[in-house]
């Protein structure tokens, strides 16, 4: 199934990073933060960021980013902008994209009324790879400058689902979610509700 390659891709790969010495850390976060705002492919120098053994059931055969491509591009070069100054790791599986906005939102008195809330719609409501990746963006960095970590690894394969017509509302519905069904406090670091699996169609 695609989207659990992707799955696995992008957490494999955001471990490979978290394992390398500091210095080549942050070249390659630094190296990958250059490709927010660009299309996968643009910058040579990221190739190998998204597509080292990447499975070739994945890759575009048409000249242009696949789905699966720019959904592991854009879970990657977010986390590298996300991880920016962070001492602890702001990749976590189980926080999902609703759990980590209502993390963002909850002081506020009526999180439907809040910018942040308005940011998330805008996101679900995105109709291209390139709109969610654009929204994805403000996002991140208000979850950076709170220190809200979020799962990539889900990120990265919400992000394939929400590129098809079929498959998108389920993943805003999983979204909204998240969002109201916060967990108990006893369970907050191991919130789970975003696993929940789509089917490939």
């Amino acid at each position: 199934m695609n989207a659990r390659k992707i799955h696995g891709y992008v957490a494999g790969q955001i471990q490979k990073i978290q394992a390398l010495p500091e210095h080549p850390n942050k070249a390659t976060l630094a190296n990958l933060r250059r490709g927010i705002g660009r299309a996968p492919g643009d910058i040579p120098a990221l190739w190998g960021a998204f597509l080292q053994d990447l499975p070739l059931e994945l890759q575009s055969d048409r000249g242009k980013a696949s789905p699966a491509e720019w959904a592991i591009y854009t879970a990657l070069t977010l986390y590298a902008l996300h991880q920016q100054g962070q001492s602890s790791s702001m990749h976590r599986s189980g926080n999902g994209l609703g759990y980590a906005v209502h993390k963002l939102a909850a002081p506020e008195k009526s999180p439907e009324e809040s910018s942040v809330f308005r940011r998330f719609n805008a996101l679900a409501t995105a109709s291209s790879a390139e709109e969610l990746a654009h929204h994805l963006r403000g996002i991140i960095q208000l979850l950076r400058r709170e220190g809200i970590p979020l799962d990539y690894a889900q990120l990265a394969e919400d992000l394939y689902w929400m590129q098809f017509s079929a498959t998108a509302p389920r993943v805003r519905l999983r979204w909204a979610e998240d969002y109201y069904h916060m967990p108990s406090e006893d369970n907050e670091n191991t919130n789970t509700d975003s696993g929940k699996e789509l089917q490939d169609e």
